[in-house]
């Protein structure tokens, strides 16, 4: 694609001597794709010389305590197939790039409060930086990120950090600290815990805990039924904005009917119900066909013991909500928030999660899960970004004027944002068939009551 330069990739290492040695990750950090995974923040800056420099300089100094993103992945030779963390400083690449566009190129609608849609991820492959996976896994980088300064002065920066050492809070609270450092702070506020063996020990007294039969779990996926049509189609990313008011309308239709007795739907599981129902009506699915739905929860407070606070790896489990099509989409909201609801639920008691994490022990090779992919018609995934700290992030030039995931390539991958205007409004950022593309926004919008 044309419009942006790439004009210089150095590497960062830290500003001090670190800890050397390896680490094995937890079963957490393995049981997904081995890929980096980005985030994209968008800044309305008087474009300065000193960006580029202040940027490496920060980062330097705050891979010191971060040490972990400076090092390297290996392969651990053995029965059980598995990766450990070399913390050998090898450093973190970063790219500075330059674009013949403007800000208002990629974010023209995103000032709008319209629905109109947003910017999307397809819209920033050049803005992101490209990591080679057919390096061998020892010389990747687990960290790259790409300073692009555009015409009017504004600028990006996206980063992409290996999903295999850390999963979405420890990414917020990272960047977070590293905006802290550009802005002259010398120490950390939270002091990142980098001992991954605590997710590996249990309370021995939980031992009698029910069984949970995860084999079976991850062998429910739904396939689509024979002999349903399946144009050749490429994927399109699209992001939609939902205002206050119309939040507030789904979340009180999820809630009609509802047993009082429970406590109220969440914007959250309201929200991810109607996006389930929406996909299921695009994708025009059969009323007996089975959907799945992965919901992730982020188990840091829920364990028990809780992992230390600044716990510096992947903290979330994925859980899988599974009906017919035909459910979701005839009865009222309500049902597909419940459905929503019982698998967090299932994914927030402390049992459940000690036995996942036992049952991806007992595997031989995580790598078969790593392929066991949730998404794909007739599934979708939703994760919630809302409470990740990746809001307000100022190097000291001001906060962001958009964020949001770097890139979306698999079917059915959604992401809920919080909107960078301040009016309450909600932003969701989804990967769908392109053919599915204009009924699942159609739906969105006209199905709200």
């Amino acid at each position: 694609m044309g419009g942006v330069k790439k004009k210089d990739c150095c590497v960062v290492k830290p500003a001090e001597e670190t800890w050397t040695g390896s680490v094995p990750l937890s079963e957490l950090d393995q049981s997904g794709a081995i890929i980096h995974v980005s985030t994209i923040h968008f800044y309305q800056t008087p474009s300065s010389d000193l960006i580029p420099t202040t940027l490496k300089q920060s980062l330097a100094r705050v891979l010191v305590p971060f040490y972990p993103l400076a090092g390297r992945l290996s392969r651990i030779h053995g029965p059980h197939h598995r990766l450990q963390l070399n913390c050998n400083a090898h450093g973190v690449n970063f790219i500075e790039a330059e674009s013949e566009f403007t800000l208002d190129h990629f974010l023209g609608t995103h000032h709008h409060h319209d629905q109109s849609p947003s910017p999307s991820a397809d819209q920033y492959t050049q803005l992101k930086p490209t990591v080679d996976y057919t390096l061998p896994i020892e010389e990747r980088p687990i960290m790259i990120a790409q300073l692009t300064r555009f015409a009017c002065g504004g600028i990006t920066l996206c980063s992409s950090f290996s999903h295999a050492v850390i999963g979405g809070q420890s990414i917020g609270v990272f960047l977070t600290e590293w905006a802290r450092f550009a802005r002259g702070e010398v120490c950390v506020k939270t002091e990142p815990f980098h001992d991954r063996s605590v997710l590996g020990v249990r309370n021995p007294s939980s031992s009698r805990a029910p069984h949970f039969d995860h084999a079976e779990e991850f062998s429910q996926l739904p396939a689509l039924a024979e002999g349903t049509k399946k144009k050749k189609s490429s994927n399109k990313a699209m992001t939609l904005r939902i205002s206050k008011e119309q939040m507030e309308t789904l979340k009180a239709a999820a809630n009609e009917g509802r047993d009082t007795s429970t406590r109220a739907y969440t914007r959250y599981e309201a929200l991810t119900g109607h996006i389930w129902k929406c996909a299921c009506k695009a994708r025009k699915l059969k009323t007996e066909q089975a959907t799945g739905l992965e919901v992730y929860v982020d188990v840091r407070n829920r364990l028990e013991p809780p992992l230390p606070s600044g716990y510096f790896g992947n903290s979330s489990i994925g859980v899988l909500a599974v009906c017919n099509a035909g459910e979701i989409m005839v009865k009222p909201l309500e049902y597909a928030a419940s459905r929503v609801r019982g698998a967090i639920d299932k994914g927030s008691r402390s049992e459940y999660v000690w036995s996942y994490i036992d049952h991806l022990k007992s595997e031989k090779d995580l790598s078969k899960l790593q392929d066991v992919s949730v998404y794909g018609n007739p599934n979708m995934s939703v994760s919630s970004w809302t409470r990740i700290p990746l809001y307000g992030i100022d190097f000291g030039w001001g906060k962001e004027v958009y964020t949001g995931p770097g890139s979306q390539r698999v079917d059915g991958d959604t992401v809920i944002l919080s909107s960078c205007t301040g009016d309450g409004s909600l932003l969701v950022s989804l990967c769908l068939e392109a053919l599915y593309m204009a009924s699942f926004q159609n739906h969105f919008y006209n199905d709200i009551p």
